[in-house]
């Protein structure tokens, strides 16, 4: 991409590895400089879909995503175009009514369990990071997140990483590694990682006169 085109990072990782912690760090080091588009909001809309069959969706396999509609979202920011993403309810398992407005910026943040998956998303990237974290402490964070925050059940939790998330992650998020320019542990608690990540984009934000 040229120096006049957005620089556009990465952030891959398992379920709770701390990616999202880290780009919404980034975000917040950026300011309006940066447009943050979290993947984990692009899930396929099943609303027509009742609960009871939503609940036995696989959210941890890449069919899960709406990958046209983020793909086309990320190539509009590219473009200079606002987007209205979507917003998804965690707790009813598919979209909300509502969207949020992101503009475009000079530094694009793509953050989610897949974003190093697919080849035509890797293709936009100018960094592509992974963030890594020990299975045993990722496990103990999304159970912690999935009870207090999205309503779920320790049962439930527990049988979905058992049965969906561990078996996806070896297969699809894993493997995705691979295709990093830079793989960091300690997501949002690794302060060097942060520094690094604010540093690169800055360092593009003064060669394109947007700093």
């Amino acid at each position: 991409m040229s120096a006049s085109k957005p620089f556009v990072i990465g952030i891959a990782g398992g379920t709770a590895s701390g990616k999202t912690t880290l780009a919404q760090a980034l975000a917040r080091a950026l300011g309006e400089r940066v447009a943050l588009l979290p993947m984990d909001h692009y899930y396929q809309d099943l609303a027509h879909l009742p609960l009871e069959e939503r609940l036995r969706q696989n959210y941890d396999h890449p069919d899960a995503f709406d990958l046209a509609l983020y793909l086309d979202h990320v190539r509009a920011l590219l473009q200079g175009r606002v987007v209205e993403r979507p917003v998804y309810d965690f707790r009813a398992y598919t979209r909300s009514p509502k969207t949020e407005r992101v503009h475009p910026a000079p530094v694009v943040v793509l953050e989610g369990l897949l974003v190093l998956y697919p080849e035509e998303l890797r293709a936009l990237m100018d960094l592509k990071v992974f963030v890594d974290a020990d299975a045993d402490e990722r496990f103990i964070r999304r159970l912690k997140r999935d009870v207090l925050e999205r309503g779920r059940s320790l049962e439930g939790v527990v049988a979905q990483y058992l049965e969906q998330v561990k078996p996806m992650h070896l297969s699809f998020v894993e493997p995705t590694k691979r295709h990093a320019d830079v793989i960091l542990p300690g997501g949002g608690k690794n302060p060097v990682a942060l520094e690094m990540l604010t540093a690169k984009a800055q360092a593009h934000l003064v060669r394109t006169g947007a700093l």
